[in-house]
């Protein structure tokens, strides 16, 4: 019944009139990759939590940094310039998505202590700045 309440509420709400989140331009290309690399994150995340909720805290570090750490960086070098989105982002946006490559980094360091009130205590500077920058940017 509360979900229900819940849906309600939001449905409520006023649709904001404008969107004042800044606009990255990129090209359609560079559009594009980073669609498909945020749904990759989510997949990823959603893989973290899930094995952290199955208490397998150690591999939720590796998927974490493989996918998301500083092991990610990069992943798109070997796309030619116009389908690459960092080089196409505001600096600012780029610095929060390099600084959420190393929070990951510094998540699976934790995890991999088994520890998972540690693991799950670093989980939320990840999650932080995935919602910095979709609260901040916008590419269309």
């Amino acid at each position: 019944m509360k979900r229900w309440i819940l849906i309600l509420a939001i449905l409520a709400l006023p649709v904001a009139a404008e969107d004042t989140r800044q606009f990255a331009k990129l090209t359609p290309q560079a559009q594009e990759t980073l669609r498909q690399e945020m749904l990759d994150n989510l997949l990823a995340v959603n893989s973290i939590i899930t094995m952290l909720a199955a208490n397998q805290v150690k591999e939720a570090g590796e998927v974490a940094e493989k996918e998301l750490g500083r092991g990610a960086m990069g992943k798109n070098a070997h796309l030619p310039f116009e389908a690459r989105p960092g080089p196409q982002m505001p600096r600012d946006m780029h610095q929060l998505a390099i600084s959420g490559h190393f929070a990951a980094s510094d998540f699976a360091n934790i995890a991999k202590s088994g520890d998972r009130e540690k693991a799950l205590s670093a989980l939320p500077a990840v999650m932080g700045t995935c919602i910095a920058c979709h609260a901040s940017y916008r590419t269309r």
